[in-house]
Formats: C-alpha cells, sequence, structure tokens
C-alpha cells in the first residue's frame, strides 16, 4: 500500500512538532500559556456559547461512535481497504490529539503553582495543620446552611459571586480571570453515565466549555462551578482547582456558596488529617 503524503499531512506534522517542542521547552510552554491560550481560550468559549449544548460531549460521543463503527466495518470488510481505513484512524487521531493540546492541553507545560505564584514551599508543621483543621471545621459549621435546591437566580449569583472571586484573586494566584462576566456553563450530555461513575463535572478542552453533572446536589453546585470554572481559565492539576475554588468560595459574601466551598474540601482535609494526626486529635475534629 502506497501511502501520498499532502499538504493535510504536512500540516499534522507540524502540528504535531510544535505540541511536542512545547511540552519539551519551558519558556515555550510558559509563553503558551500566558500569551496564546488566554486568546484562544476566549475565542474557543465564545464559539461553544453560541450552542445551548455541550458540542464538546457531543464530539466526543460522536467520534467515539464513528470509530467503533468504522473498526467493525473494517473487522468484516475483505479487501485491501482495511490497511487504509486504519490509517484514516489513525490520522483522525492524530488530528484530535493536535486539537485536544493546542486548544487548551499545552497548559499542562505552563510553569508550576509556585512558580506562577512566588509563593515558598513549606515544611509541613502537624500544629500548624492541626490549628488549621480545627479552624477549619469552625469555619465549616458557622457557614452550615440546608440547600435542598437552587433557582435559576441562585446560580446565577452563584456565577457573579465565583467570577468576582476569581477577578480578585488573578493577579496574585496565578490564574487567568475569566474570559466572561457570566460564564456559560452546561449540562454534560452523558449525566447518567456520569453519576455511575462519579463525575461531578468536566472541562471539555475542544471548545473551551466547562459542564456540570445534571445530578450534582444543589450543596456542591457552587464549588464544582468554581472547580470547573478553574479548568477553563487554564488550570491542569485538581489539587490547583480544588484550591482556587476554596478560595473563591470562601472570600464570598454569601453563606450558601461559602458552606458549599468549604463541604468540597472537607474528605480531602480529613483524609490527610487521619495520616498525620494522631487519633486523640482526628477524633476530636469528629
Amino acid at each position: 500500500m502506497k501511502i501520498q503524503l499532502n499538504k493535510r499531512h504536512i500540516l499534522l506534522f507540524i502540528g504535531l512538532a510544535m505540541v511536542w517542542l512545547v511540552q519539551a521547552i519551558p519558556s515555550w510552554g510558559a509563553f503558551y500559556a500566558k500569551q496564546i491560550y488566554p486568546v484562544s481560550g476566549r475565542l474557543l468559549s465564545e464559539f461553544s456559547n453560541l450552542f445551548p449544548f455541550a458540542i464538546g460531549d457531543l464530539f466526543v460521543i460522536i467520534s467515539v461512535v464513528g470509530i467503533t463503527l468504522l473498526l467493525v466495518k473494517i473487522i468484516f470488510t475483505k479487501g485491501s481497504g482495511k490497511g487504509r481505513a486504519l490509517l484514516s484512524i489513525l490520522e483522525y487521531l492524530a488530528w484530535v490529539y493536535v486539537w485536544f493540546y493546542v486548544a487548551w492541553g499545552l497548559n499542562y507545560s505552563q510553569p508550576s503553582f509556585y512558580q506562577r505564584t512566588g509563593i515558598t514551599p513549606q515544611t509541613f508543621s502537624e500544629e500548624a495543620f492541626k490549628a488549621f483543621a480545627e479552624r477549619f471545621i469552625h469555619q465549616l459549621n458557622n457557614d452550615f446552611i440546608e440547600i435542598d435546591s437552587l433557582t435559576e437566580e441562585d446560580k446565577w449569583l452563584i456565577a457573579d459571586e465565583v467570577v468576582s472571586g476569581y477577578q480578585e484573586i488573578a493577579t496574585t494566584q496565578g490564574i487567568h480571570p475569566p474570559f466572561h462576566l457570566r460564564p456559560r456553563v452546561k449540562t454534560i450530555l452523558y449525566t447518567p453515565l456520569a453519576s455511575k461513575v462519579g463525575v461531578s463535572g468536566s472541562m471539555m478542552p475542544f471548545f473551551c466549555e466547562f459542564t456540570l453533572n445534571g445530578d450534582v446536589p444543589a450543596s456542591q453546585y457552587g464549588a464544582t462551578y468554581a472547580h470547573e470554572l478553574s479548568h477553563q481559565q487554564g488550570i491542569t492539576n485538581e489539587a490547583e482547582a480544588n484550591f482556587y475554588a476554596y478560595q473563591v468560595c470562601t472570600r464570598s459574601e454569601w453563606q450558601p456558596l461559602r458552606f458549599s466551598g468549604r463541604l468540597a474540601i472537607l474528605p480531602h482535609l480529613l483524609s490527610n488529617a487521619r495520616g498525620m494526626l494522631s487519633d486523640d486529635d482526628y477524633q476530636a475534629l469528629l
């Protein structure tokens, strides 16, 4: 089987080479995250905002179904066309790979949290951690409020509060301010499946849109919204996304959002406390 290169293949090779170079050269990764992504991310999110549904989810579903059907066809097809069909699938996957990284994934190559913020890593102190944990539990109890449901007005208030919070911390804590004053969050198209595997939200990089599970509890909505929005702003690390969501939620004047932010961090705090504190100190937190 003879393979003929055309302009499309040349562009693909250039795209792959650029992705690998950005991943390999730290200064290029920093340039992408600081200069290119804020522009490309805004443009992609503005495009995706034109649609009321998650076009990134739809793209993934169509791609998976299409590739699966083509593989089935290849299995049951006789003749010399199998190799060309397999190459077509590999080329498509290569384009998806390039698109993923150019659209958002190269943020993985940006400087670390400590480099972006200038914060110096600290040595663990059991005493300091215990004091923080006790203060956290006290604040969580003070902010406790029953959140059985959220109105559309409540959700818009959450969007306003979260955006305001990110605008406040952006210049000092190494994150881009939101692209839009009221970012459009969408519902995951495969919500039943997402619920079964424990996914409360996602960031779809292909069109720079973030989605929430349609079944996410009202008490978790605010923290999940803030977490996924941080991903849209270029944050790739899950722990960092939790940190930023905690920051913006707990700075809010609106009690339900503060409670949601603290509640989301509680499992992580207790998990760390179990391994870092004595049994007596851990039990005292419960």
